[in-house]
């Protein structure tokens, strides 16, 4: 909607008529006036009070309504005829005649006081209202109540406070930040998260000093906030303390009521954990895969060595009596195959995948001097 103030031109005289001219009395000329100024004053009023957008009562000091506009015969549900048969605490809940004296009293100092107080409809219902009082000159003073039904303004407040508990104790990272990519507002989780004692001690923080990736972190920004374009990925951070972590982030468009960006709004989450799980599964999954390895080996070995001990044997028995060499050989391989069943069936019962110092030196960490413990 759009509201032009333009002022008025004056009119343009008109040409061709005559003007009549009419003598009066000053006496009856002051009654006319008087009479014109009366009905004048009041239409003026009655005018004024119908247009207010807020429902208005007027009341004597007694508390007795003695006028009403269509806004407070629309809220509260009464005729006119019924309302000015009532008083202001029939309206107001809990309301009582110490109401008018604290009114009248500090209205002696103040323009106006205000009200928060709940009202009573005629179908016996109550809403919240928010009631401006001031004094009324009429001849006599009287009290002008501007009744606000504010029913909507108490749910909105009521939404806002949930959703600021909620942030406030959300386990992930809220932050928010300004068109510059600094920090206005972060909730309790975000803090804790880099290591700081409290919230305040974030802001005004660039976001890209909280990364380690400052290109990826400009990025980002610049997909964000130049795109208009939702971002989600994870980048490793630095706390307070210089330790890194991995943190999950979400970040998306912060507009005002004109659709217009204005910052940035991040959801922040510590994945090192899960991380770390995930590194953990894998080389457990590393191990399965090499005990199961190892299991087959041992099994296809295990073939061929013991039908290498049943022919070492068979040989034992032809060779008796001959040369003597020969059966020794035969006997150190006999002893061999065993020592190699042995092992296999070692490797075989392994479950755990453990390794020890190949040569016995416990300084060398490389992975060519570590073999398998068995």
């Amino acid at each position: 909607m759009r509201i032009d103030l333009i002022p008025d031109t004056p009119a343009e005289p008109q040409v061709g008529k005559k003007r009549r001219l009419v003598i009066t009395s000053p006496n009856r000329m002051r009654r006319a006036k008087a009479r014109t100024a009366g009905l004048d004053s009041d239409s003026r009023y009655n005018e004024l009070l119908q247009s207010i957008y807020d429902a208005a009562l007027i009341c004597d000091l007694e508390g007795n309504i003695v006028d009403a506009n269509a806004r407070a015969i629309e809220f509260l549900l009464y005729k006119r005829t019924e309302l000015v048969d009532m008083t202001v605490f029939n309206v107001i809940s809990g309301a009582d005649e110490s109401l008018i004296h604290t009114l009248c009293d500090n209205l002696e100092d103040e323009r106006y006081t205000l009200i928060q107080a709940y009202c009573r409809r005629k179908n016996a219902t109550l809403f919240p209202a928010e009631i401006a009082v001031n004094k009324l000159n009429l001849g006599e003073i009287h009290l002008c109540f501007f009744l606000r039904d504010i029913t909507w303004r108490r749910q909105a407040e009521a939404m806002l406070r949930t959703e600021h508990n909620a942030i406030q104790n959300a386990y992930n990272g809220i932050a928010v930040a300004d068109i510059e990519a600094k920090l206005e507002y972060v909730n309790p989780a975000v803090a804790r998260m880099w290591g700081y004692d409290g919230p305040a001690d974030l802001l005004e923080t660039d976001v890209r000093d909280l990364l380690c990736d400052v290109d990826k972190a400009s990025e980002m920004i610049g997909s964000v906030m130049g795109d208009g374009e939702d971002w989600t990925g994870e980048m490793l951070a630095t706390g307070r303390d210089g330790q890194e972590f991995d943190v999950a982030v979400s970040a998306v468009c912060n507009r005002n009521s004109d659709g217009d960006i204005v910052g940035m709004v991040f959801s922040l989450a510590d994945v090192s954990d899960r991380k770390a799980a995930e590194a953990a599964q894998r080389e457990n999954e590393q191990h399965r895969v090499m005990l199961e390895s190892l299991g087959a080996a041992c099994h296809h070995l295990g073939q061929p060595a013991t039908v290498l001990l049943a022919n070492l044997g068979i040989i034992q028995k032809k060779l008796a009596g001959g040369d003597a060499v020969v059966p020794q050989l035969v006997d150190s391989s006999i002893e061999a195959v065993k020592t190699l069943g042995q092992i296999l069936r070692k490797l075989n019962a392994v479950n755990e995948y453990k390794t020890t110092h190949y040569l016995g030196d416990e300084n060398d960490e490389g992975e060519q001097s570590r073999i398998l413990e068995i």
